[in-house]
This record gives C-alpha cells, structure tokens and sequence, in this order.
C-alpha cells in the first residue's frame, strides 16, 4: 500500500527521487511507531489518536523540530488523500490534527557599528562619476536609503524622483499591490540625496530632474543592488547574509532599539499585519538576553569568590 503510493509520486506526480525518499522516510518513522513493517500497513486499524501519540513522541522523546514534524504530518496527509482517492479509506484521520507551530527563524542585522563604518567607507571614497565607471556616491546613497526607510529591494528599484519631496523631507513608496505608504526621512539623507541628483543630472546631461516616470537610479537592476550591499556590507559585517532584506531588518530594529514603538515600525515598514512587525522584539529581547547572559554574575553561574 505505502509503496503503491511511493509508486504513484514519482511516476505519475513525478516527484523527484529527493522527495519520494523522504516521503518513504517518513511513512517508515510512522509504521515504525506503531510497530509494524511497511508492508503490514492496515490503514483500517490506526485512527486520529495514533497520529496524535506519533507527534507528540517525535517531540518529546526524539526531540525533533516541530518543523521537522510538521513535514512528516505532510506526508502523512499525502498519503491518506492518496487512500481516499484509491477508495482503501472512508475517511482522512490526518484532517483534523494540527501540525505543530514551526518556530520562525529570528531576522539577522547588523550592528550599529557596522552600518557607521559602510556609510563612513562611502565618504572616504569621495565621488566619483555615476554611470560608467565608479559609483561610490551611489552606492553611498542606496545604504543610506535602505538603512533609513526600511525600504524593500523591489520598492527602491521603482522609486521615481516624483517620488521623493526634498522640501517636505519625505519619500512615498508603493508596496506590495501597490499600497502606499509615506515614509520620513532625515536632513542628513535629504543632503545625499541632492548631491547624488546633482551629480547624476550632469553625468547623463538631464536637467529635467523632475520628470515623473525618470527612474531615480537610472539603470540600477536587482542583481547590480544586491551585489552593492554584498559588496559594501560585507566588507564591515561577519554575517554570513549581506542583502537589502538584512538591511530593512536593520532599520527596525535600530527602531526599536532606539525607542519607536511597534505600531510606528508596522506603519514605516508597510506591514499589513501587526504579527509580521513583531518579530523584531524577540530579536532585540535575544540581544538583551544575550548581554544579560555573558555579563550578569549570576547570570553567568559563577558565585562571588569562585574562579
């Protein structure tokens, strides 16, 4: 019965060897759990109760991630709609189990310090031409974008100079479907933000800054934007990930380490849910957590007079 259904994934669905392997794997785990071969599977004789005791031993006992689990509760469904659709079952005992809550991972960011020294790196190489050859003044520019706004990688590529009012220190960005949201900015990015369109209108010999549809960063694609934070970034950080999403991480939680509160973040960030925004206070509770740990003496189990 199990193998009919390995059979019918990879001819039929066409599933990769990967997938039908760990499918296999996983339907093994449960026939061992019950304490029978593969072969001896009898869907007539396991009910709701026994998917139940297989989690729950897979996360007691065997300490497996409730990600792990949940993917193991995967092929378990599979399996029993295969069933049902074979007519070897009246009905699906894996319908109404719930898959335990996979803990989502912490957002990584960098350091205080280490955004100082990526913007600092842009001063000291001074600036150059914008088009052809060194970018520096760019490059400068886009980090400070990303640092200061939160800005997605996809909504600073669509960025207009329409988009960008220098008097009243504020950029609108379009989100995703399109929603708007408006966003501060400081007098220090609004300052990089003149020198850059200065120097770019001479560069491309375009005075007419103030076209509507003109791409802020002509030219700017997501493979080139990624490879100036992997560049930039990864000269000042030991993160393993250097991308425009790990700095957006960084703005909000500098945010909220700086006092914002979470409903400002949601606003700036262009959440569209309250959850997705707090995130960031576990991560920054893991960094108290972190400094409390190495730095308390008690915290640390040493007692006052020990070595």
């Amino acid at each position: 019965m199990i193998q009919h259904f390995l059979d019918y994934i990879a001819i039929e669905r066409k599933y990769s060897p990967r997938t039908v392997e760990a499918y296999r794997d996983d339907l093994r785990d449960f026939c061992a759990f019950l304490s029978w071969e593969p072969e001896e599977y009898n869907p007539e004789n396991v009910d709701e109760t026994d998917v139940k005791e297989w989690m729950l031993d897979l996360l007691e006992k065997q300490h497996q991630s409730p990600r792990s689990v949940k993917r193991k509760l995967s092929a378990l469904r599979s399996f029993y709609k295969f069933l049902l659709r074979q007519g070897k079952v009246k009905k699906d005992i894996t319908a109404r189990v719930l898959p335990p809550k996979a803990d989502k991972p912490l957002p990584v960011f960098f350091r205080e310090e280490e955004m100082e020294a990526a913007l600092q790196q842009g001063k000291n190489e001074g600036v150059s031409e914008l088009v052809n050859g060194g970018n520096s003044l760019r490059d400068d520019l886009i980090i400070s974008m990303l640092y200061q706004t939160g800005m997605r990688q996809a909504e600073l590529l669509g960025l207009t100079d329409a988009d960008i009012d220098l008097q009243q220190g504020q950029i609108r960005i379009f989100g995703k479907r399109r929603k708007e949201r408006i966003v501060p900015i400081g007098d220090s990015l609004v300052a990089q933000i003149k020198d850059y369109i200065a120097a770019r209108d001479e560069e491309i010999n375009n005075h007419q800054s103030s076209i509507s549809n003109q791409q802020f960063f002509p030219g700017l694609t997501k493979y080139t934007l990624y490879k100036i934070v992997r560049t930039r970034m990864g000269e000042v950080s030991t993160l393993k990930k250097h991308s425009p999403h790990v700095l957006r991480h960084t703005f909000a939680t500098a945010m909220l380490d700086n006092g914002a509160d979470i409903r400002t973040i949601q606003t700036l960030l262009g959440h569209a849910s309250l959850s997705t925004t707090q995130v960031y206070t576990h991560t920054t509770f893991e960094q108290i957590k972190r400094v409390y740990m190495a730095t308390h003496p008690r915290a640390k189990g040493k007692r006052k007079g020990e070595n």
